[in-house]
């Protein structure tokens, strides 16, 4: 990965797969809570702990230094779905401890905020991908996009992605759905 947004790209591969499982997952009558919690902890650790902290942070800012809207166009929409995104982890969450006292039923809700996230965040990804990174990397300078990445490496090197082992726990969860 030689610039920021190619970085970011790469993450996207990984919530994609992620978001593979959650699908696999969510066509089953019942759920491993082991892995219905690690999946939501992956999300609030890698996709928004450090992924859209990376862009919220330091992508977004440096774009509207050269000239972008935080209010309005593509970054007002990007930080909305982040915000919807949020809203459908906590569903999860919320659901899954119901889900852990025994309420079955809530299953359903665990589900279909899986299905939300999974359609809001592959929408999100390909306009991220095919038009928000492609306008930053016809804005920024080499040496920019080189500092941003720097920044990024920084960033994955705290303990909440490094503790956690994200993309070993993706990989895991997909070997164990034969995806």
């Amino acid at each position: 990965m030689s610039t920021a947004t190619a970085n970011l790209e790469n993450d996207h591969i990984h919530i994609l797969r992620l978001i593979d499982v959650m699908d696999c997952i969510s066509h089953e009558s019942e759920a491993n809570v082991e892995h219905l919690e690690a999946i939501v902890n992956i999300i609030r650790n890698f996709a928004d702990g450090l992924h859209h902290a990376k862009e919220e942070n330091l992508l977004f800012p440096k774009m509207v230094e050269k000239g972008f809207s935080f209010e309005q166009g593509p970054i007002a929409v990007m930080m909305h779905d982040h915000v919807l995104g949020r809203n459908f982890v906590k569903g999860m969450s919320d659901n899954i401890a119901l889900y852990k006292a025994g309420n079955k039923a809530s299953l359903t809700e665990v589900f279909r905020n899986f299905n939300g996230y999974g359609e809001l965040l592959k929408a999100h990804i390909a306009k991220e991908n095919n038009v928000l990174f492609r306008m930053a990397d016809k804005v920024l300078s080499g040496d920019e996009q080189q500092v941003l990445l720097n920044q990024f490496h920084e960033e994955e090197k705290k303990p909440a992605c490094a503790e956690n082992n994200c993309i070993i726990q993706i990989d895991n969860l997909v070997k164990l759905y034969n995806l």
